[in-house]
């Protein structure tokens, strides 16, 4: 580092001066740190913790972005960028002169338990859809049932593992709710509003296309084996935004560095999404559903990629008002039914008389996910956001 040469160690005398004459005169930028008013000195015992449990000056520098130091903070430090006053910061508490070198925070390993757990939610759901087809009746009844609990199961295990785990390494938690109802409507909810402003249903979903409450597989399908690729890209654009922070050399450089990362990691998801929606409708002999299924994949694609990184609260909020509005859409077509409340319905009826059931998801959910992806090119850009955790996927 090119000016930990100049740094003398507490309580020797520079040039031959006593400590007390080191106040008076100026020997250039370093000496301005090393006096009694050392700044550097005095950051560093605001953030002791941070700098003591730091592996890298990479990781005191994430630290230090997310306490609201910038590139224009550490000029003040007389440092070019936040980095370089890291490296200083790690210098200075050094481990009695054992120090490790400066190195680049490892990429997590992709791992074979994981990989084969986001497989799992997908596997599942092809193997219950194709029970579903050979069975009837009350045996149908009982497979649905049976599917979608393991399917359930395998996804929250899937999300506790790997690259789409939190940052804490908990539970998915508060959005679990949201996210079950959001898939849930995916299969069931286009059917059910389709019926209902029809004057419908009729009867209980049969598991089929054609039934009086139609189901739309193909979708729900596609969207759980999205898993794979999702754990998979996910990983890849934290193994990249990694590598990212060790070359970059100023906060605005690797936010400069790390949005394409996140623009292609979103767009290779929404690739693989919409190639898996067009073999399940393929498959499944099922009317397209893509407008729907995409914007959906997009909306929990970056509301976990967001808790991936430590930032939960925002996607729990959009999540539930997505949830929220979906909810409110169907129960204005019930509630329209009761004496002189006909009008509730008329925004919902227009939509879909219109543009069809899947209008609705559509429009709330690609609302949603251009709001979560603006927050995401916000969040996920800063250093503090990929910072090691304590908990490796």
């Amino acid at each position: 580092m090119n000016d930990l040469g100049e740094l003398d160690r507490p309580g020797t005398p520079a040039n031959g001066e006593p400590p007390a004459a080191e106040r008076t005169v100026d020997h250039g930028p370093s000496s301005a740190r090393r006096g009694a008013a050392d700044p550097v000195k005095t950051l560093i015992h605001r953030h002791r913790e941070l700098c003591e449990r730091a592996v890298d000056p990479l990781e005191i520098a994430a630290g230090l972005e997310a306490h609201g130091i910038t590139d224009r903070t550490a000029a003040r430090f007389r440092h070019r960028d936040v980095f370089s006053l890291a490296e200083e910061m790690y210098a200075r508490v050094s481990r009695d002169g054992d120090a490790p070198p400066p190195a680049t925070p490892a990429p997590p390993r992709a791992r074979v338990d994981w990989a084969l757990l986001t497989l799992l939610p997908g596997t599942l759901c092809a193997a219950t859809v194709t029970a579903l087809h050979l069975t009837q009746g009350r045996s149908r009844l009982f497979v649905a049932a049976a599917g979608a609990l393991a399917v359930a199961l395998a996804l929250r295990a899937a999300l506790r593992r790997g690259p789409l785990s939190a940052a804490d390494g908990t539970a998915p938690g508060r959005t679990t709710l949201w996210t079950c109802w959001l898939v849930a409507y995916s299969l069931l909810g286009d059917g059910l509003l389709d019926s209902s402003v029809a004057g419908g249903p009729d009867g209980l979903p049969t598991g089929t296309a054609d039934g009086p409450w139609p189901l739309s597989t193909a979708p729900f399908l596609a969207l759980t084996l999205a898993c794979a690729p999702a754990a998979w890209i996910a990983h890849l654009f934290t193994a990249r935004a990694r590598r990212k922070l060790g070359t970059s050399r100023g906060l605005e450089d690797f936010a400069t560095a790390v949005r394409p990362l996140m623009l292609s990691a979103v767009a290779l998801f929404l690739g693989a999404l919409v190639a898996l929606l067009v073999l399940c409708t393929e498959a499944l002999g099922e009317p397209a559903a893509h407008a729907q299924a995409v914007t959906l994949g997009a909306l929990l694609f970056l509301a976990r990629l967001l808790a991936t990184h430590g930032f939960t609260y925002a996607p729990a909020v959009v999540l539930a008002a997505t949830a929220t509005v979906q909810a409110a859409a169907l129960a204005a077509v019930f509630t329209s039914r009761l004496p002189g409340c006909g009008f509730l319905a008329t925004p919902v009826e227009t939509l879909v008389t219109t543009w069809g059931a899947g209008s609705v998801p559509t429009l709330v959910c690609g609302g949603a996910a251009l709001a979560l992806l603006i927050h995401a090119t916000r969040k996920l850009t800063r250093a503090s956001a990929h910072a090691p955790h304590e908990h490796t996927p």
